[in-house]
């Protein structure tokens, strides 16, 4: 009977701090998630170095009669759209507020679930990215899907 208790105790324990490294990893990455979100909507620069340099972008185009349509974008040049569009951006003060944001384990990483709204839209939009550690400590995002209405997007639909 001991050595079945024992046995119980030790599997508990073990459990025990495998779910507090996961509790602590997806807390990690939803303040990483937190980050993101303050450097977009202040228009910071190190919103650029948040990205994985072969991180897969999707902008999923919500068309007016509701299909939509996947546009994939390499890292560099959504980096370079990026820093184009903060100008005007910051000038409209841009922002997106976001909302039933989640988190699951996703493979190696996490991925955080979210809708968002643009700023001046009634409309909110379904957003995830999957981040990753990396070896050095510093969180990555791997993956990246926002959905959008602009429908000038389309003209890079492939």
């Amino acid at each position: 009977m001991k050595k079945v208790l024992s046995i119980l105790f030790l599997f508990t324990m073990f459990i025990s701090v495998g779910l507090k490294a996961f509790a602590d990893e997806a807390n990690e990455a939803l303040n990483f998630f937190n980050r993101y979100v303050e450097a977009a909507n202040s228009y910071s620069p190190a919103i650029t170095k948040m990205y994985s340099p072969d991180a897969k972008i999707i902008r999923q185009v919500i068309k007016p009669d509701g299909t939509l349509v996947d546009l994939n974008t390499d890292t560099s040049t959504y980096i370079t759209q990026m820093k184009l569009g903060q100008t005007t951006a910051k000038l409209r003060k841009y922002k997106n507020t976001y909302r039933k944001v989640t988190v699951s384990k996703a493979g190696s990483g996490y991925k955080i679930s979210s809708e968002r709204q643009p700023s001046g839209e009634t409309y909110w939009l379904k957003t995830y990215m999957i981040v990753n550690k990396q070896p050095d400590g510093n969180w990555l995002i791997t993956e990246e899907m926002m959905q959008t209405k602009v429908q000038a997007l389309l003209k890079y639909a492939k």
